[in-house]
């Protein structure tokens, strides 16, 4: 490491005349940003917030296993298996953010393409949240948890895309939540839009349920949170 050296007479006049020096620089800068603000410079679109590839178990996500669900670190990703029909499941890194762009790798690994799967934003609790979802036959949508009661906001239903891989495969979820716009992009593909005024921060996370039939599995790889 470089060492840094400084020289200073120690006479009463030499410090009089360095403190004269600053104060007549500093008065010329003053001078010189009249009218202007002085601001911090600005993060860029784009800029990571946080990520996680789940390399380490210790990076705070849920970990929780029982006969109903698990959520834990596992085969150098994320997992979340559900072993119980009509239920969601969801999991967060305990943070909090604003504006944000969400996306993650997910794979379905068993369980019926009748499922779903996603990521959330301004989680407050776990009666309140956003969610994106999709399923591994083609659907997706946006809603919200408000008060424990769950709505889909995006349309009356989820509407299936094209973008979607089917089955046992990999897709790319992306969900921006910024101000009262919520949008959801499949492998860069919008599929679906909200608008929602509930929260305006809060915590991200991941989701996945089933429906009629237990057994979602999936896998959840190279979790990053940008700055939109």
């Amino acid at each position: 490491m470089l060492e840094c050296r400084h020289v200073i007479e120690d006479t009463m006049f030499t410090r009089i005349r360095s403190f004269a020096s600053m104060t007549l620089l500093s008065l010329a800068l003053l001078t010189m940003c009249q009218g202007c603000s002085l601001l911090e410079p600005p993060v860029e679109s784009g800029a990571v917030l946080f990520q996680d590839d789940f390399s380490r178990a210790a990076s705070g996500w849920d970990r929780y296993s029982n006969d109903t669900y698990t959520t834990d670190y596992m085969d150098g990703g994320y997992r979340i298996s559900i072993f119980i029909p009509e239920t969601n499941v969801w999991a967060r890194p305990h943070l909090e953010f604003e504006d944000v762009r969400v996306q993650v790798m997910a794979t379905k690994l068993e369980g019926p393409d009748n499922n779903v799967f996603g990521v959330l934003c301004r989680y407050q609790d776990a009666r309140n949240f956003y969610f994106f979802l999709i399923s591994s036959d083609g659907y997706s949508g946006i809603g919200v948890y408000r008060d424990g009661e769950e709505f889909l906001l995006s349309n009356k239903a989820m509407l299936p895309s094209d973008a979607i891989h089917q089955g046992q495969a990999i897709n790319h979820v992306r969900a921006e939540c910024i101000g009262e716009e919520l949008s959801l992009y499949i492998n860069g593909s919008l599929t679906a839009q909200a608008i929602a005024t509930d929260w305006s921060r809060g915590d991200v996370g991941l989701v996945a349920g089933t429906y009629s039939k237990p057994g979602t599995d999936i896998l959840f790889e190279k979790f990053s949170v940008l700055l939109p």
